[in-house]
Protein backbone atom coordinates (compact mmCIF):
# COMPACT_ATOMS: atom_id res chain seq x y z
CA UNK A 1 0.00 0.00 0.00
CA UNK A 2 1.08 3.44 -0.65
CA UNK A 3 1.88 5.65 2.49
CA UNK A 4 0.02 8.85 2.17
CA UNK A 5 0.79 11.25 4.55
CA UNK A 6 -2.74 12.24 6.38
CA UNK A 7 -2.95 16.00 6.07
CA UNK A 8 -1.87 15.20 2.07
CA UNK A 9 -5.05 12.72 2.44
CA UNK A 10 -7.44 14.93 3.53
CA UNK A 11 -6.61 18.04 1.89
CA UNK A 12 -7.22 16.07 -1.84
CA UNK A 13 -10.36 14.36 0.02
CA UNK A 14 -11.68 17.69 0.38
CA UNK A 15 -11.36 18.21 -3.34
CA UNK A 16 -13.57 15.21 -4.27
CA UNK A 17 -16.84 15.02 -3.31
CA UNK A 18 -18.39 12.04 -4.86
CA UNK A 19 -17.53 8.53 -3.85
CA UNK A 20 -20.53 6.49 -5.42
CA UNK A 21 -19.44 4.14 -8.32
CA UNK A 22 -20.82 1.19 -9.65
CA UNK A 23 -17.41 -0.24 -11.19
CA UNK A 24 -15.86 -1.78 -7.58
CA UNK A 25 -13.09 0.40 -7.51
CA UNK A 26 -13.18 3.64 -5.48
CA UNK A 27 -12.43 6.80 -6.97
CA UNK A 28 -11.68 9.20 -4.12
CA UNK A 29 -9.15 6.61 -2.97
CA UNK A 30 -7.77 6.56 -7.08
CA UNK A 31 -7.84 10.33 -7.26
CA UNK A 32 -5.73 10.72 -3.57
CA UNK A 33 -3.46 8.49 -4.93
CA UNK A 34 -2.74 9.42 -8.45
CA UNK A 35 -2.83 13.11 -7.31
CA UNK A 36 -0.38 12.25 -4.08
CA UNK A 37 1.72 10.76 -6.86
CA UNK A 38 2.10 13.63 -9.19
CA UNK A 39 2.90 16.24 -6.42
CA UNK A 40 5.96 14.08 -5.63
CA UNK A 41 7.10 14.12 -8.75
CA UNK A 42 6.70 17.53 -8.81
CA UNK A 43 8.84 18.31 -5.49
CA UNK A 44 11.67 16.19 -7.23
CA UNK A 45 11.63 17.67 -10.44
CA UNK A 46 11.60 21.16 -8.82
CA UNK A 47 14.72 19.63 -7.01
CA UNK A 48 16.54 18.69 -9.94
CA UNK A 49 15.94 21.76 -11.64
CA UNK A 50 17.51 23.47 -8.86
CA UNK A 51 20.61 21.49 -9.81
CA UNK A 52 20.77 22.66 -13.50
Amino acid sequence: MINIPTASKEMIEKEISSTANNTGIDPKWTHVIVIHKLMEIEKRLDAIERKI
